[in-house]
């Protein structure tokens, strides 16, 4: 599942980038008599009867192992019907099989043995806060015996993005279609038929489906024939799958149309959209065939079903989900237009497809066997984009990127809210709280640290190891771990030899920059146990006396002066460059404290080297200055991932008082000299949150502050090409410039921007705007009534779906609070602004000096309905409350933020979203405290 993250998005104002009831026919076409029953939905269990089953998790004494499903939705009705005939295996003896159900209304069900064809009778006790039901049988089961499970049932189309839900789009014309798609992932595929709904439960499925003769139906596999029932009714029978997941399951009703190409492997892949966006697909096909190719021998396992399909789908909670054999993708995210769709469209859409084709390995093939370790296919999927991409669109140059999802990683890492990489999930709520940047960004980050560590193809072979080994089943932690420890790579054996004990060790004969200056064998084990075993990440400080470099380690947390967690200790993978030698030197740290000697005294040294690793770094004594001076000097000595961890290094010391914050702006002041992307984007980073910071104090005197933020990237802004021209990196880092220079007010940004609102306007939205800038010259135009009005006129029309993020975020910068309160209240509405564009427009009105208290009060309002459409837990729902209070700091905020949220059942007051708000009010009102007076002191100082 891909998530959209949309806080630094904001933050940055970049657009960047988630039937007539059958049941006789049924029966009698399955061959079933099934016995009646008193079904009851109380609580606890009806009748009188207690439930026989008392925890979360499934009892595990019932195997299923082949389900066969019937699946009948109706598009008018908007309802469902359907029949679950689930084969069994028990291994020892009961009197029920417990199982998921979640919103069904079962109407029938059986147990029938094996072999004797008898259908025994069985009633059925649902217990709703678990989501299960139980059947009881009367002759209890006995082990090493099969069974099969018929279950009928009907239900109504999910309302909600998950489940078997529906989705609706307008045509050209006009027109209203309706679709019906699933979103399993993580605890939903219960909402469509009943099932073990765990992911240890793998087993194979035959899906049937029945549809109108004008529709198309869609599963994981290939169809293998079509049958006529009615002359308004077929019955599409799908190819039974491979073991699998229950959350992989999918299947779609509507009228798409596709685009198809053959991989270089003999796989079909297919790309799925409305009918009139199909010209908007062959990017992705494209994008798909090469990612396919590359993945499977990359990974030297073939892709086991005989298709991939990629279906768009109009309504879309998060960025894409990984179904195998049929992946599914919001629209923004998988169609392109090489006419209208921005640069960083391709990179996004390039990115989601990687991650959703890798996870069909990573997830798909190798499965974690609980959602506490659900980092092992979304931190692998995430890691994996990176690798893939880099070597199929090498023009997208997608290694700027990596540095930013681990910034993005620390950010929630550094609160005391974190959580470990693996960790202990039970019901629905948590476990979807567990799709967050940790399980992701984190998990992606130690994942590159640890291939910088082992070198590539040794990490490359423990994967493929890995894989292999548990190809089919499902994995823990140390699973991964253990494939990664007895090997050999089967390249680069040349700075590599087999060592006593099956360890692989860099050769010592190589260059210093090939091997460890410490332990003599790769124990991967010992050392990722603490990357993913406990939460946080190290802070290392760096102290030069002569030669001797003094290291030590704790714990880095906001909001805490005095380290408490001492217990805290890390296996780190140091490297490092200094001013004598750009030979990266390497250094594995396992103590609290340690010393390492250099060759010769150094004027300057710097650690982390690209930011590989996951920690950041104090360099005590005159360490900072030297590193200042460096950046004043010839900036360019180091790497721009080098530079912007940096910039980023300094802001986060200043937050646990170990610098001053004139230290910090101070080494942002060689940002007048930059221009590459990565330390750019990383200075705004830093920068606007402290502006908006002053801002939302209500602070009149913000001229000054404006300046800091401003000025340092004004040649920057100004040497800016109003055109579509350069890489994807320059065109991402223009898009975002004017952008900022035209909201802040950059009179020749505004000026540029207004001719051109003006000429598109009198063309009537004919005229062909550069892509790069459209965001700007939006924003400027709608300023005004008359240009809102207008911008927003365009926004409905079907000619403009792929600039409507563009026309979204303009639209929220309107200062008309009428307006504003008026796009969330559509988007709520889920008729002209679609539901699923929510989330960010809330976040977008919150980041506007003149909507903040209007998203929060929107928040608070509408607070059951938000919960209804996007989950408890949900990614949505954790970006909507901490996006709309990260820039609180005061104490009177703090306080109503605190009350509502207490005001709310305990499962709301206790999401982990809401401690992480609290806790960065609390920090940024400390930030406030110290550092306002010393910022106001600075400007006057430095005349920028």
């Amino acid at each position: 599942d891909v998530f959209l993250s949309n806080s630094k998005m904001a933050a940055l104002f970049s657009t960047r980038p988630f039937s007539g009831r059958l049941l006789p026919l049924m029966v009698a076409l399955l061959g079933l008599t099934c016995p009646a029953f008193s079904a009851s939905a109380d609580q606890d269990g009806g009748n009188n009867m207690q439930f026989p089953w008392d925890k979360m998790r499934l009892p595990r004494h019932v195997i299923p192992v082949h389900y066969d499903l019937l699946i009948h939705p109706n598009l008018t009705t908007l309802t469902f019907s359907g029949s679950a005939k689930i084969e069994i295996t028990v291994t020892q003896q009961t009197s029920s099989v417990i199982l998921h159900s979640k919103r069904l209304h079962i109407t029938k069900a059986a147990i029938e043995a094996g072999g004797a064809r008898s259908v025994q009778e069985v009633q059925v006790l649902e217990h709703q806060p678990f989501e299960q039901v139980a059947l009881l049988a009367a002759e209890p089961l006995r082990p090493g015996h099969s069974y099969t499970v018929s279950i009928y049932y009907s239900a109504n189309l999910s309302e909600s993005f998950h489940g078997f839900y529906k989705s609706t789009y307008r045509t050209q014309n006009g027109e209203l279609r309706v679709l019906a798609s699933t979103q399993f992932e993580p605890t939903a595929a219960r909402m469509a038929f009943p099932c073990f709904d765990e992911p240890a439960f793998k087993a194979r499925f035959s899906i049937k489906i029945r549809r109108e003769p004008k529709h198309l139906a869609l599963s994981n596999m290939p169809v293998v024939k079509t049958v006529n029932i009615t002359s308004w009714l077929v019955e599409d029978h799908f190819d039974t799958s491979v073991k699998m997941s229950t959350y992989l399951v999918a299947f779609i009703v509507s009228d798409f149309k596709s685009v198809s190409k053959i991989t270089s492997h003999g796989i079909k892949i297919s790309v799925y959209t409305v009918p009139d966006k199909i010209n908007q697909a062959v990017y992705a096909l494209d994008a798909a065939v090469k990612l396919l190719d590359f993945y499977e021998d990359y990974f030297s396992i073939p892709y086991p079903l005989p298709k991939q399909d990629l279906a768009a789908i109009p309504d879309f909670q998060s960025g894409a989900m990984e179904n195998w054999g049929l992946t599914t993708y919001r629209e923004s995210a998988l169609l392109y237009d090489p006419e209208k769709s921005s640069a960083s469209s391709k990179l996004w859409t390039t990115m989601i497809i990687a991650h959703e084709l890798a996870h069909q390995w990573f997830g798909n093939l190798v499965t974690m066997e609980w959602w506490n370790d659900l980092w092992l296919n979304e931190g692998f999927a995430k890691f994996m984009e990176f690798v893939s991409v880099s070597v199929t669109h090498p023009e997208l140059r997608v290694e700027d990127y990596f540095l930013g999802k681990c910034l993005d990683a620390m950010e929630v890492d550094a609160l005391n809210s974190s959580h470990p990489v693996s960790t202990p999930v039970e019901d629905p709520a948590q476990i979807l709280e567990m799709f967050d940047d940790v399980s992701y960004e984190k998990g992606s980050c130690i994942l590159n640290m640890l291939r910088d560590y082992m070198t590539a193809g040794v990490f490359k072979a423990g994967l493929v190891q890995y894989l292999q080994k548990y190809s089919y089943q499902n994995t823990k932690n140390e699973d991964l771990w253990n494939s990664m420890t007895n090997i050999c790579p089967t390249v680069d054996t040349d700075e590599n030899e087999l060592q006593g004990g099956n360890f692989c060790r860099r050769n010592q004969l190589s260059s210093s920059s090939a091997h460890w200056t410490k332990r003599e064998t790769l124990d991967v084990r010992a050392m990722m146990n603490t990357w993913t075993l406990q939460k946080g990440f190290p802070l290392v400080t760096v102290t030069v006396r002569g030669k001797n470099v003094h290291l030590q380690q704790e714990h880095y947390m906001k909001g805490v002066d005095s380290p408490s967690s001492t217990e805290y200790l890390w296996h780190i993978p140091l490297t490092y460059i200094t001013s004598k030698s750009d030979t990266v030197q390497r250094f594995l740290m396992t103590t609290k404290t340690d010393v390492l000697i250099l060759q010769e005294e150094v004027e300057w040294i710097k650690f982390n080297v690209g930011m590989n690793g996951y920690y950041i770094v104090h360099y005590e004594d005159d360490g900072w200055d030297h590193l200042i001076s460096l950046l004043k000097e010839n900036h360019t000595v180091i790497s721009s991932n080098d530079r912007a961890s940096l910039i980023n290094n300094v802001f986060q010391l200043v937050r646990i008082r170990k610098l001053s914050i004139s230290k910090a702006f101070d080494l942002t002041l060689y940002l007048k000299h930059e221009t590459h992307i990565m330390p750019v984007f990383q200075g705004m980073n830093e920068l606007i949150p402290i502006y908006k910071l002053m801002e939302r104090r209500d602070m009149d005197d913000t001229a000054n502050q404006l300046k800091v933020t401003f000025n340092l990237f004004k040649d920057l802004i100004d040497k800016q090409s109003w055109n579509d021209e350069g890489s994807v990196s320059e065109r991402m880092l223009k898009h975002s410039l004017l952008l900022f220079a035209c909201v802040r007010g950059y009179q020749p940004c505004v000026d540029k921007a207004q001719e051109y609102f003006m000429k598109w306007q009198k063309s009537n939205g004919t005229l062909s705007l550069p892509t790069d800038v459209k965001t700007a010259v939006y924003a400027i135009g709608a300023q005004t009534s008359e240009g809102w009005d207008f911008l927003f006129s365009k926004y409905r029309l079907h000619s403009f779906n792929l600039e409507k993020h563009k026309i979204e975020l303009a639209l929220s910068l309107s200062r008309n609070n009428d307006k504003l309160q008026w796009l969330m209240d559509q988007g709520l509405h889920g008729d002209i602004i679609k539901t699923q564009d929510l989330p960010h427009i809330i976040l977008f009105v919150a980041r506007n000096p003149s909507g903040y208290h209007l998203a929060w009060t929107f928040l608070k309002k509408n607070w059951e309905e938000l919960v209804e459409k996007f989950e408890l837990g949900s990614h949505s729902i954790a970006d909507i409350i901490t996006g709309v209070t990260n820039q609180y700091s005061t104490r009177l905020q703090l306080a109503e933020v605190k009350e509502f949220f207490n005001s709310l059942e305990e499962k709301s007051s206790q999401l982990r979203c809401v401690q992480q708000a609290i806790e960065t009010i609390e920090d940024n009102i400390q930030w406030m405290d110290r550092n306002f007076e010393k910022v106001k002191k600075w400007l006057q100082n430095k005349k920028l």
